[in-house]
């Protein structure tokens, strides 16, 4: 855990060097932030409607069953399609800027809007592996669960480089997944396992925000109005900036480490050691 604490933090001073220069790129996080949260408003209605925010009971009929699956299918979609087209255009900036440019937030919309026909072909993909683990999950609590976990680990791992691809190749979704695999493969072999962990790190470094949100519940219940919710406010708006900046040093992280892998060198602005790159993965024992 220490080893991969370590190399995170290396990797993620490496891209924040990239993300100083281009601060206005964590408007992208934030816009895909609120339209996710506007998604899902949209389908909170619909599912509470048709009780469909549970799993089905063995004895729901088959209009049940349909009703709850297509209606968590959509729901993943929609979210997949939102969170891609966001880190789509935050890696085409990032990508600009690896090979010399200058990026602007017009860029990376104009890379987005150009590649919504591979957006929504990958959001369908990570819509149906989305919904296949919720099934094998929900078959079973214990064993489900854990079939599940390990089966979404590995496919994290195999399309970690497919946005990237899509974005520098132009490659469809399932081109971009084979090329995802075929770098990450030759580049750290076969078995291999991530040496880092972005969300980890950054929960570590939110605990001040739950400790100032305890604090702000501490102080309602002394009847401290202000104060609780000026702490309540702080815990909010740090959180908020923390995953802002998470979600784009990562998208930052995943351009480099696709040019990488793909041409065995560093991009020609890039900000980061070689050897943090080539611990970024390693092979499972």
């Amino acid at each position: 855990m220490f080893s991969k604490i370590s190399t995170t933090w290396s990797l993620m001073g490496d891209s924040w060097q990239l993300l100083k220069k281009d601060k206005e790129l964590l408007l992208f996080p934030l816009v895909s932030g609120i339209c996710c949260l506007l998604v899902l408003a949209s389908f909170a209605i619909p599912i509470v409607s048709a009780q469909a925010y549970h799993p089905p009971g063995q004895d729901a009929t088959t209009a049940q069953q349909v009703t709850y699956y297509l209606t968590l299918f959509l729901f993943y979609f929609c979210n997949y399609y939102v969170i891609s087209f966001f880190n789509v255009a935050i890696i085409a900036c990032a990508t600009i800027r690896l090979q010399g440019g200058d990026p602007t937030i017009a860029d990376g919309f104009k890379a987005a809007l150009s590649r919504m026909h591979l957006i929504f072909g990958w959001a369908l993909i990570s819509a149906t592996v989305g919904l296949i683990l919720r099934i094998i999950e929900e078959r079973s609590e214990s064993v489900g669960r854990f079939v599940a976990g390990l089966l979404g680990m590995a496919w994290t791992a195999v399309s970690f480089l497919v946005i990237p691809a899509m974005v520098v190749e132009n490659k469809s979704p399932l081109a971009s997944l084979r090329q995802s695999t075929k770098l990450l493969r030759q580049t750290w072999g076969e078995q291999l396992v991530s040496n880092f962990s972005f969300g980890l790190v950054f929960f570590l470094l939110a605990i001040p925000a739950f400790l100032l949100a305890g604090l702000g519940i501490f102080l309602l219940t002394g009847d401290n109005t202000v104060p609780a919710a000026i702490c309540i406010i702080l815990a909010i708006l740090y959180a908020v900036i923390l995953s802002l900046v998470q979600s784009t040093l990562l998208c930052i992280f995943q351009a480099t480490l696709y040019f990488y892998a793909r041409d065995n060198q560093l991009p020609p602005a890039a900000a980061f050691a070689a050897n943090s790159l080539s611990d970024a993965f390693t092979v499972r024992d």
